[in-house]
């Protein structure tokens, strides 16, 4: 049966390559995919899913289902398709969206007679508001039983860590006056933002090494003769989990607050971000994940590189099984993400021969995951530990 997964994968494979590099060549923002979420999911279609868009009230979402109308698994296959500004696809969101949809439309080939379903998510915008943090609340993930995307890379490398993070701002309004004439008849709000820097400078001494605290000034005043009476920085605030990200946010608010009271500035926080969780790798699934890696011929499989970024994955590995390996699409040079150099390689022989095997591999995973229930039984208990 795996070796009919993989027939199917390679009929497939001229759809996929033209996905991707059209994808690639039509690049879209975050939230605006509206080409690339036709493009998947008139693919879906016409392999037989029953497709519904603008999911959890997002324009450019999509959910995409083959049930077999038989009992066993949900498997859900994630897709990207945001780009990033000036580069374009420089972290291969096309190659994401276009390995899931091929993995899924391979594996509906033979639910038929193994039963179960697929489900496909479009998840936009990850590179800013991801909008699997919505998805994942609203209980889209609520009926599957085990999730996976896979993210191309320069090295092919199992699936690791990532950071939980806040986007935290902090808008402080004081008050204006002349800086040389009446300066005493002001309220500084910059300086209230530079005491929170130099706060948070000094914290960073004190915090674990996996986190991690950086921000902008996105407002200073408007001229060097007025006081300015507001001004805003914001802030990423990562840790390794959760839990300690919560308790080192509240450290940093408490940094603003005091710098408030130090000038008189009166504050507001907010959230300019959604906030993700740290990824929740189900090694179970990882290493069945990996076993179909070898089973068509990739052999050198790195362990989980050590992230110091934040996904919203995240937020779907905290409430189902799942995974966020990398495959490899260069055999030349190292890459580089978010560069014009990995937004080319994703167009080359390389990455679509890494496309190809991508997709076979989350295919035969799921295969595995629906037809093995000693394995499934073990990865739903992993499940359960890791989220204790």
């Amino acid at each position: 049966m795996k070796n009919n997964i993989i027939k199917e994968v390679n009929a497939l494979s001229r759809n996929l390559f033209e996905m991707s590099d059209f994808i690639c060549c039509n690049p879209e923002l975050g939230n605006n995919e509206f080409k690339a979420m036709e493009k998947l999911t008139s693919f879906l279609g016409s392999n037989g899913f029953s497709v519904e868009t603008a999911v959890c009230s997002i324009p450019t979402a999509f959910k995409a289902v083959y049930d077999s109308g038989k009992p066993g698994p949900s498997i859900a296959y994630l897709c990207e398709y945001d780009a990033l500004p000036g580069i374009g696809h420089g972290c291969g969101h096309n190659m994401i969206g276009t390995m899931s949809v091929g993995a899924a439309a391979a594996l509906s080939k033979v639910l038929d007679e193994t039963g179960g379903r697929v489900v496909v998510l479009g998840t936009p915008a990850e590179e800013t508001n991801g909008a699997k943090v919505a998805m994942a609340e609203q209980g889209i993930f609520n009926d599957i039983d085990a999730a996976m995307i896979l993210h191309p890379g320069d090295k092919t490398s199992e699936s690791g860590a990532s950071l939980a993070m806040d986007a935290i701002q902090f808008d402080f309004k004081g008050k204006s006056s002349h800086a040389a004439a009446s300066p005493h008849e002001g309220i500084n709000a910059l300086d209230a933002v530079i005491m929170t820097f130099n706060g948070v400078n000094a914290l960073r001494q004190h915090i674990t090494p996996d986190a991690r605290i950086h921000g902008i000034i996105k407002e200073g005043g408007k001229a060097a003769n007025i006081i300015p009476d507001r001004a805003i920085t914001q802030f990423y605030v990562r840790a390794g989990k959760k839990k300690y990200l919560k308790e080192l946010v509240e450290r940093v608010k408490d940094i603003a607050r005091g710098a408030a009271l130090m000038t008189g500035a009166q504050l507001e926080i907010s959230n300019y971000e959604l906030s993700y969780d740290d990824m929740n790798t189900n090694q179970t699934l990882s290493a069945a994940f990996s076993d179909n890696l070898r089973f068509i011929g990739i052999k050198a499989i790195e362990p989980a590189r050590s992230s110091y970024g934040s996904i919203d994955m995240g937020n779907v590995s905290n409430v189902v099984p799942a995974i966020h390996p990398y495959i490899g699409i260069s055999a030349a040079k190292p890459l580089v993400a978010h560069t014009t150099e990995f937004r080319d390689a994703t167009l080359a022989d390389t990455a679509h021969d890494a496309l190809v095997k991508g997709a076979a591999a989350l295919a035969l995973t799921g295969y595995d995951v629906i037809t093995d229930k000693e394995l499934l039984s073990k990865i739903k208990e992993e499940f359960k530990r890791s989220i204790c």
